[in-house]
């Protein structure tokens, strides 16, 4: 009897279940803080309207011409330097026609411990030129205008249209734009992004404050290197995963 080899064992195929791929955006929505309720929202700025009902802008300005040229002087400089300048300025150039008078040359010798104050200057005098042949002097008061002006972009006409007329717009500066992205109020990437979330999220009764609000908060309490979170009015609400929680004892 002739004995057929037997089959060798076949091998039990082992099953490799692969590891699903987690999207990336999805990865990354699992990593973002929670997004603020609307509770929190109304708690966050009726905190700073309690310590603080009637915020003011801090560049100094004698009328809503000169209030135009300081917050034109301000880009990339500090108010407290745009206002040592202006202290000289003012007096001797408040309104289009005494600013034209002053000169390029004249208005420089203020402004010269500004940065950029050489293209600031031509654009004063270029603004001023078109204030009186376009709008009788005056300063208008619609964005389209005044971002036709020489060296005014969106958030020069959102800082005029709120003070100068109490439009309730948002200026979104370095120190707004930490503020929204670092607590989540407001993230984005860029600065329109964080104003149109702002526009969206902050309730019509706190909108005519709310720029100045956050400005201010960016500006002394939610510094850029080391926060002041001790202090902080609304720090119980901010989503930064790095701040200092104080517990009530």
């Amino acid at each position: 009897m002739i004995k057929t080899a037997a089959k060798p064992a076949t091998k039990a195929r082992v099953r490799k279940t692969a590891a699903k791929a987690v999207p990336a955006k999805k990865r990354a929505s699992a990593t973002r803080p929670k997004r603020w309720s609307e509770a929190e929202v109304h708690e966050a700025f009726s905190r700073f309207r309690a310590a603080n009902p009637e915020p003011k802008g801090e560049l100094e300005h004698l009328n809503n011409f000169t209030l135009l040229v300081a917050v034109v002087l301000s880009a990339q400089a500090t108010d407290a330097g745009v206002n040592k300048a202006t202290r000289s300025l003012f007096p001797v150039a408040d309104t289009p026609e005494k600013m034209l008078a002053l000169g390029e040359d004249g208005l420089r010798e203020h402004i010269k411990t500004i940065g950029l104050y050489r293209a600031k200057a031509k654009n004063v005098i270029a603004l001023s030129e078109q204030l009186i042949a376009n709008h009788d002097g005056e300063v208008p008061r619609t964005r389209e205008e005044l971002e036709a002006l020489p060296g005014v972009g969106r958030k020069t006409a959102n800082v005029v249209l709120n003070i100068a007329f109490g439009e309730k717009t948002i200026a979104v500066d370095t120190h707004l734009f930490r503020v929204g992205n670092r607590t989540y109020l407001a993230p984005g990437d860029t600065p329109l992004a964080v104003e149109m979330e702002l526009l969206r999220v902050v309730p019509d009764e706190f909108m005519r404050h709310a720029h100045h609000w956050l400005i201010l908060h960016g500006r002394y309490t939610c510094i850029a290197r080391k926060p002041r979170c001790e202090v902080c009015i609304i720090n119980d609400l901010c989503r930064w995963p790095e701040k200092t929680v104080f517990m009530n004892p």
